[in-house]
């Protein structure tokens, strides 16, 4: 690398740095740091992840998709962007919206488009490839990058478009899954909630033939298990679950006047994305704003814009398939698949950022074999310099306080943490009532009953703000622990036992042999990109088409379909996904985070127990980028043979 930078007494290169950095956030407790607050004994904390924004009044009223007894054809567990594409995707496959019904925690649509409604939240994904079925309603975003209330009031309108609301069971979840032989169908039990508050449950045992999950990346808000947090004498809440009541504004609009911070002393704690986007619109209302920060983000610019829409006619929406090219165009660009004479059609921070395939995969490197590992992790460090270093100089040009310049300037390779997008945040360090109390890796202290302690001094603070992020969508092992449900399939053995034994095992990371007519949406043994609104739609179509499949063999309505892919087949791909699996070495320098399960996911088996070893390397995603995934299952879709796939018919 060109440049060297100054750490106390001595010089080093950034590569050094990164691993001097990353070792200051290395904790014993690893994701035990982290309370969830759902899951929380205590009440305060726990109450902090209640839903504000549902209309209970009107839920209560609303006639039930199913009762108790009751039995459906299709089940989808989440009514988020995942959920609802889901549901799309088999009606376009010939289903009705009848034989669906999807079971929601929330008291509305959308997902983490529902749960997060904080101030100045927009899409960091530009609008154009994020926004699902753009083709199909003919909307055109109102800008590149949408805000929260234009995303949510869209899926809102899917929903209707679709027929889907009435077939909604809100604030509900499942507690079991277990297949039923007798029946031929999935055994389900739900706690349903009414009431003000939505506090009132009951429990309810429907069967579904086909279950899908679909519960998003980020369904459990955590907090730091510190000292005194639940005692804090003031206001508090977390991001996920913004309080207009306290700061004042509405979810209704993208920038909100929160007029009750006037005069207060407002703190945040956490710099992540969400933080980014947060800590301008605070600073805009509160008297003085204290930033809590553990590990700076990499903030690269935003630049955005309002469509045009003689560009969105004449050039973005123009043809036929348009959509799907330009989502696939930024995959592409993303994996580093820049292929001569081909535009970089998104052409923004994202589609530049050549380095970020360390993490999402790329077959421009060829399969990468172990033993050439750290030559790997050498050369993607130096794919990755240009860019990293350019991102620490604009701190340095932006922001004026040399010594808060410095404490705000990330060391860690760009797809160590997701690279964050703002021409504002930055600035807003530039104001002498912004403070940034940079802990150096450490986290807080502690909180009081009137403020936040970090680095042994105490900050006076009126309204506590939890940026505190989400349990890491890998946690929880295998679908039904990630959801907190035990799924029991054939012969009673449940898919935690099995991927206990075996490692994860799945055909195309969307179903398992044991678990008949269960599928779900994970980019585990799948693929991933930026856009994981891509990655849902590559797999609810994977999943709706072999579904479809299977029902061709049926002669009439009322024949029960059991598909599952055979156990050779999913060996098959387990066995090609460890293949490319070394060609991820490069997350293992990375500062701990939600995406390595704060540094657990580092933690290697004795290289000679070559079960243990297996299991680690079945667990990575497909090597060669989202697309060539994409091309792989359309081919094996394509001879309509769909090979490994076990289909039964019975009446």
């Amino acid at each position: 690398m060109s440049d060297v930078i100054e750490s106390n007494d001595a010089a080093m290169p950034p590569e050094q740095k990164y691993f001097v950095e990353a070792a200051k956030r290395k904790r014993s407790d690893g994701t035990k740091q982290f309370e969830q607050l759902h899951f929380s004994e205590n009440e305060r904390l726990r109450n902090l992840a209640d839903d504000p924004f549902a209309d209970h009044t009107a839920l209560d009223k609303a006639p039930s998709p199913i009762n108790d007894g009751g039995s459906v054809k299709f089940l989808i567990l989440g009514a988020g962007m995942g959920g609802i594409v889901m549901a799309i995707r088999l009606i376009k496959q010939g289903f009705s919206a009848d034989q669906i019904v999807l079971i929601e925690t929330a008291g509305g649509v959308g997902g983490t488009w529902y749960w997060n409604r904080y101030p100045g939240l927009h899409c960091d994904v530009e609008a154009y490839c994020y926004l699902p079925l753009l083709e199909e309603t003919g909307y055109m975003p109102k800008e590149k990058y949408a805000s929260s209330v234009e995303i949510r009031t869209y899926l809102e309108d899917l929903v209707k478009r679709f027929d889907l609301g009435r077939r909604i069971l809100f604030r509900s979840q499942v507690t079991a899954l277990e297949w039923d032989e007798r029946s031929t169908a999935w055994k389900t039990g739900l706690v349903a909630r009414s009431g003000p508050g939505g506090k009132d449950e009951r429990s309810l045992t429907v069967h579904a033939d086909f279950i899908t999950l679909a519960s998003g990346l980020f369904p459990y808000p955590q907090v730091p298990r510190v000292q005194g947090l639940s005692d804090f004498a003031g206001e508090m809440f977390h991001t996920s679950r913004w309080n207009y009541d306290i700061t004042g504004g509405s979810s209704d609009v993208a920038f909100p006047e929160m007029d009750k911070l006037k005069g207060k002393r407002v703190g945040i704690i956490g710099t992540g994305a969400t933080a980014i986007q947060a800590v301008p619109q605070l600073a805009k209302y509160a008297a003085e704003l204290f930033v809590f920060q553990r590990t700076p983000s990499q903030v690269n610019v935003r630049g955005q814009r309002t469509t045009d829409p003689a560009e969105w006619l004449g050039k973005i929406a123009a043809k036929s398939g348009w959509q799907k090219e330009r989502m696939e165009n930024l995959a592409e660009h993303l994996a580093g698949h820049r292929a001569p004479g081909v535009d970089d059609l998104v052409n923004d921070e994202w589609s530049r950022l050549e380095a970020y395939c360390a993490l999402i995969g790329s077959n421009r490197f060829g399969r990468i074999a172990p033993d050439k590992a750290q030559e790997h992790i050498g050369q993607m460090i130096a794919l990755d310099t240009a860019h990293n270093k350019q991102a620490r100089e604009r701190i340095a040009n932006v922001v004026k306080n040399k010594e808060t310049a410095k404490k705000l300037t990330p060391w860690y390779p760009t797809w160590c943490k997701r690279p964050t997008f703002s021409d504002m945040y930055l600035e807003t360090f530039n104001n002498s009532h912004v403070h940034l109390i940079d802990t150096d890796g450490k986290g807080i202290d502690s909180v009081t009953p009137k403020g936040v302690v970090a680095n042994g001094q105490e900050y006076p603070i009126d309204i506590l703000v939890l940026s505190t992020g989400y349990r890491s969508p890998t946690a929880g092992g295998d679908p039904g622990g990630r959801m907190g449900i035990e799924i029991v399939g054939r012969n009673g053995r449940t898919m935690s036992q099995k991927w206990n034994e075996q490692g994860i095992s799945t055909l195309h990371g969307v179903f398992s042999n044991g678990f008949p007519n269960l599928f779900f949406q994970s980019a585990a043994q799948a693929a991933a990109t930026a856009n994981y609104m891509h990655v849902l739609e590559v797999l609810s179509q994977h999943i709706a088409a072999i579904i479809a499949h299977g029902h061709k063999k049926a002669s009439s309505p009322a024949e029960k379909v059991v598909i599952e892919p055979s156990a050779a087949a999913e060996d098959a791909w387990g066995m090609q996904i460890a293949q490319g699996a070394a060609f991820f070495s490069a997350t293992v320098i990375c500062t701990p985070s939600y995406l390595n399960l704060e540094g657990e996911a580092f933690e290697m088996p004795p290289v000679d127990d070559q079960v243990a070893m297996m299991k680690k390397a079945k667990a990575a995603i497909w090597q060669g980028g989202l697309v060539e995934f994409t091309r792989k299952i359309e081919e094996w879709r394509g001879d309509g043979k769909l090979e490994g796939v076990e289909v039964t018919v019975a009446a």
